[in-house]
């Protein structure tokens, strides 16, 4: 496998932090099931979301144990951080679970984005350039069955969404480099 000008160094943090954002999603929706139970708003949607980002999970911990990557020092805050808010945002109501995955979503859709025009550049790891395509195109799904759900509707949806944005861009820089 040719990196050209990208190192090893390099595609260890794309797939560090993409296996940490996965984890983070199927927290995020553990947290929304904890609370809508099995009979709220859009339930069977947020299932089988979660359903797909634990294939995301495992699939990049498959490619972390394969290629020797360690996993971000902070997987034990992403833990707690994402089940709280997947719960807090279930806990203001169904619209705003959705406004969460809609924001996450958007960011994600952004990043992976980011990482395929970087691997392009060289033309270089097509296994991963291939998951993060995949990954992307069930993301921005997600984003979308969200806006189709109501997210938009959320109390103070353009702060919630803003807000939760600001952190999704901050734990990516976090989980790139710790």
């Amino acid at each position: 496998m040719s990196t050209g000008s990208i190192s090893r160094d390099e595609l260890h943090r794309m797939i560090r932090v993409d296996q940490a954002g996965e984890y983070g999603a199927t927290r995020i929706y553990a947290g929304q099931l904890a609370v809508l139970g099995n009979r709220g708003p859009h339930v069977q949607e947020i299932q089988h979301m979660a359903e797909q980002e634990a294939d995301h999970r495992a699939r990049f911990d498959a490619l972390m144990a394969e290629r020797g990557v360690r996993p971000t020092a902070l997987q034990p805050f992403w833990s707690v951080a994402g089940y709280a808010l997947g719960a807090a945002t279930a806990l203001i109501g169904p619209e705003a679970a959705m406004a969460c995955t809609a924001a996450v979503e958007e960011e994600i859709d952004r990043h992976y984005s980011q990482q395929l025009d970087r691997l392009a550049e060289d033309d270089c790891d097509p296994e991963l350039a291939g998951m993060i395509h995949e990954f992307r195109e069930d993301e921005r799904a997600h984003r979308d069955a969200a806006l189709a759900a109501g997210a938009e509707r959320a109390p103070a949806y353009p702060l919630l969404s803003g807000a939760i944005r600001l952190g999704c861009r901050a734990a990516i820089r976090l989980a790139e480099r710790i």
